[in-house]
């Protein structure tokens, strides 16, 4: 049988490489998709492009926006983006690294290419566990993304596609992602998570998204291997 195709939300990120790799196990052709959007973490593209090439995309395709006109966050405004020496510290407000309506924008292009794909289902990372306090992270935005999707396309008002949005690491925890993600041969070396890079690219061990990280490679017990210097 054909594999069916699949768009996947791809930032470079862990948990986008693993919704990747879980989206190829469960026998999905990926085409994947990553934003350059003026985030100050761009180095997270370079990764993607690793990543797409080592687990085989059908294709990726970077689409070019900018975030910057609108500001609103740290990451794509001139704000502080707030560091922590422990993940404890970390509270259950959103944070101000959080970008309006990122996910919401991303998912309509998604919608967009999986459309003309004639593709169903896409794939995104999104996590309401061990997360940043994001709204656009939770199960109830997801459900109801996907309803207005199934009204929003020629092809789904036609009867010809249902749109399904998959979140396979909604419910895990940073470990279980890992553990999950390890199974299945995701090359975590590839990956980039931090939000605040040194001039080198070196990721800073100490914002949100680092403390995070650390914390699941933590609960499996194994070090961080995108620390290692060469991998950088």
């Amino acid at each position: 049988m054909t594999e069916p195709p699949a768009v996947i939300l791809l930032s470079g990120g862990l948990d986008s490489a693993t919704a990747l790799a879980i989206a190829r196990d469960e026998g999905f052709r990926p085409h994947a998709i990553s934003f350059r959007y003026g985030q100050r973490h761009q180095i997270e593209l370079a990764s993607a492009q690793r990543v797409a090439s080592v687990m085989g995309v059908a294709d990726h395709v970077v689409v070019d926006i900018d975030l910057r006109l609108f500001g609103g966050s740290a990451l794509t405004a001139d704000l502080v983006v707030p560091h922590h020496d422990l993940v404890e510290e970390l509270d259950d407000g959103i944070p101000i690294t959080y970008v309006p309506a990122r996910n919401t924008i991303f998912l309509s292009f998604a919608l967009a290419w999986a459309e003309t794909l004639e593709a169903s289902d896409i794939f995104i990372g999104v996590n309401a566990l061990d997360y940043s306090g994001y709204p656009d992270c939770r199960p109830e935005y997801i459900e109801a993304y996907e309803r207005m999707a199934n009204l929003a396309t020629r092809a789904g008002v036609e009867g010809r596609q249902q749109i399904r949005i998959h979140t396979p690491l909604i419910d895990l925890t940073k470990a279980q992602i890992i553990e999950r993600g390890l199974a299945l041969g995701v090359d975590y070396g590839l990956t980039y998570s931090c939000y605040d890079p040194d001039a080198l690219g070196r990721p800073c061990a100490t914002c949100d998204s680092c403390l995070l990280r650390s914390k699941g490679f933590a609960g499996v017990g194994i070090d961080d291997p995108a620390l290692v210097p060469a991998r950088l």
